[in-house]
């Protein structure tokens, strides 16, 4: 190998090396301002649940959460081929436990991977009906902002915050248009003129996702894919309501669903496993907009991430254990896939 290719890796293994690192750096300067000054008897005292059957409650709505996501996944890839509810469901299940063990979100790439073999099709088929997912769900979030501005008062700073995040949504929205509604011969001749290897790739990922949207709406399926997004917002919502509840917070549901928002906002961006960190900063600085003191937010953080994330790791474990393909197998073919976009 020449000297050449010798730098170009080694740059490889820097980036490799400094992604996870500046992620866990994230997380424990998190989980420092979290804990830094609430005293541990303090904490153990607001860490106590006052009704079980609440918790319950909310874990079997949480999972619900998943299984709707399961069966909107099933409709945005009947283009691409006929996958069970159950099927989606579990490599849905697959990819999160991945996520609980892996930074930067890797599971996403795991529950394609897994998808693309079920379905026998290529990796990067599977993908545009990830991307459709999160054009779903950011949509959803915006709304569900605003209309719950208009019954909970919001801090001006949060205002502010969502004014921004509702600009970042209406580019995206135009530019995910821009690319779905393109002519097919206009995504032809592009990647005729681009001599780039990732641009052409690009432009055939684009040229794809126009394809399986366009094949989406045309049956209607579109239509209930966002029903079923709804309907997840609303159980992930209902979900830290009850914990709230559970633990005697004290806060009405548009409450709630203000702290559920800012939560899944601040987590959106690829961190460390299971979020860990940014979960409870994000928890604890909502709650405090809503006058929640520290140390009763930050056992309330600490209850809700594990009476939700226990559950997704036995449900997950038995979702990787029933496909027969160990996790280290799933890794390394996820990666492959994300190096490569072959089959």
């Amino acid at each position: 190998m020449n000297s050449s290719g010798v730098d170009a890796l080694q740059r490889e293994a820097q980036r490799t090396r400094v992604k996870p690192a500046l992620v866990y750096a994230f997380a424990a300067a998190c989980l420092v301002w979290v804990f830094h000054d609430v005293h541990p008897r303090q904490l153990l005292a607001s860490m106590s649940i006052a009704n079980w059957w609440l918790v319950a409650l909310a874990i079997i709505v949480d999972i619900l959460t998943y299984v709707l996501q399961g069966v909107r996944w099933k409709l945005l890839l009947a283009p691409v081929g006929c996958l069970s509810s159950m099927r989606a469901t579990q490599g849905i299940y697959a990819g999160l436990f991945t996520n609980e063990l892996v930074p930067l979100r890797f599971g996403e790439l795991v529950r394609a991977f897994l998808v693309s073999r079920w379905l026998s099709s290529r990796f990067t088929s599977v993908l545009p009906s990830m991307v459709i997912e999160r054009f779903l769900d950011a949509l959803w979030l915006v709304v569900t902002f605003g209309v719950a501005a208009i019954f909970v008062p919001i801090p001006k700073e949060l205002t502010e915050a969502a004014a921004f995040l509702v600009g970042v949504v209406l580019l995206a929205s135009l530019l995910f248009l821009w690319i779905i509604f393109r002519k097919q011969e206009e995504d032809n001749c592009n990647r005729r003129r681009f001599s780039s290897r990732l641009l052409k790739g690009i432009a055939l990922f684009a040229s794809q996702l126009s394809r399986r949207f366009s094949d989406i709406v045309a049956s209607n399926r579109f239509s209930l894919a966002a029903l079923l997004s709804a309907g997840m917002l609303a159980c992930q919502a209902l979900a830290l309501w009850f914990m709230m509840l559970a633990c005697h917070l004290g806060l009405p549901l548009g409450a709630g669903i203000i702290v559920l928002l800012v939560v899944r906002l601040g987590t959106a961006i690829p961190n460390a496993p299971a979020n860990v960190g940014s979960f409870q900063f994000f928890c604890v600085l909502a709650l405090g907009l809503f006058g929640i003191e520290k140390t009763s937010a930050a056992g309330f953080s600490v209850v809700y991430f594990l009476a939700l994330t226990v559950p997704l790791w036995i449900l997950g474990l038995l979702a990787i254990n029933s496909t027969g393909i160990r996790l280290s197998t799933l890794l390394e073919g996820a990666a492959l896939r994300r190096n490569s976009g072959h089959t």
